[in-house]
């Protein structure tokens, strides 16, 4: 795996729409942040696909029809405000539709043999709920890949790393009680949204499938690394997945303005190339990251971890 890491690129699946998705002035989440990452991807040469849009049923595995229906009709009029910080045009709903395709074509590619894929899809996904639109997320196109996986591809052993500094309460919510889904978050805590308690473990048949690494606001690189690495690391080996699906949010950078932790650009890399441990392919998502020049380097280093 690691041999494969040194000889192979991340194909990334990637579309204008993600450019349209637009918040309104002044929003942290906006669209330049996808041209950051569209730089970084460009520069580096690696295969580019176009993201298909999400089927409806592959949405209905982790969300209610009732807030799908809901929230593409809110799009559709205008959109406005779902929640003080969700705010969604007419784009949005057909971008978070190729988001989430994306993230699914891209757990399909490395399922048929590929070593890594990249969606780098916006907006992101991991705070959405099953019927509730919250810290910039609409659709959870983590958990729409992660289903995917379980329920067409029959694998019986997914990993979801979220390195993303807000914890992903989202995507623990939607797999918190399932046995077959290893949840693994870094981020930043206290913290928005207030979940990822080190105590929260998961629960009935998930019991411990759920492992939070709280981190405290000010942690710098090598205490960060330190936990990605004792604790992270060793829980996906543990847990042996056929398939890594990491929530790639860039805003736990020491530049980023809406966290307090303390990494570099290249640390993501270093991240990414010490995934190939793990023996199986790995997908990444685009999360979060909201300083473009910190963005375009961090995703540029998890690329290179890739090509070498």
């Amino acid at each position: 795996m690691a041999e494969l890491l040194q000889t192979s690129s991340l194909t990334c699946y990637m579309h204008d729409l993600f450019e349209q998705h637009d918040p309104g002035p002044g929003h942290p989440e906006r669209p330049a942040r996808y041209g950051a990452a569209r730089a970084a991807v460009l520069a580096s040469g690696a295969p580019v696909l176009p993201a298909p849009a999400a089927p409806r049923a592959a949405l209905e595995r982790v969300h209610g029809p009732a807030y799908l229906d809901l929230v593409e009709r809110f799009c559709a009029g205008g959109g406005g405000g779902l929640d003080a910080d969700t705010v969604v045009g007419e784009a949005s709903w057909p971008a978070a539709l190729r988001a989430a395709g994306g993230a699914i074509a891209a757990v399909d590619l490395v399922a048929g043999g590929a070593s890594g894929a990249f969606g780098v899809g916006r907006p992101p996904g991991h705070h959405a709920e099953r019927s509730r639109a919250m810290g910039f997320c609409i659709v959870n196109s983590v958990a729409v890949a992660a289903a995917h996986a379980r329920e067409v591809l029959g694998m019986d052993r997914v990993a979801v790393l979220d390195w993303d500094a807000h914890h992903g309460n989202g995507t623990q919510a939607i797999f918190y009680d399932d046995a077959a889904v290893l949840y693994v978050s870094l981020h930043q805590y206290p913290f928005y949204p207030g979940t990822g308690a080190a105590s929260e473990r998961g629960a009935g048949a998930g019991e411990g499938a759920t492992v939070n690494l709280p981190l405290p606001a000010g942690c710098v690189e090598h205490e960060y690394l330190a936990v990605f690495r004792d604790h992270a690391l060793e829980a996906l080996r543990r847990f042996r997945p056929q398939l890594l699906i990491v929530s790639a949010g860039f805003d736990a950078h020491r530049d980023d303005p809406l966290c307090e932790l303390g990494l570099s650009s290249a640390a993501f890399g270093t991240m990414a190339a010490e995934l190939g441990a793990i023996d199986c392919g790995r997908v990444f998502v685009l999360e979060g990251g909201y300083h473009l020049r910190a963005l375009e380097q961090s995703v540029a280093a998890v690329l290179n971890a890739f090509t070498g």
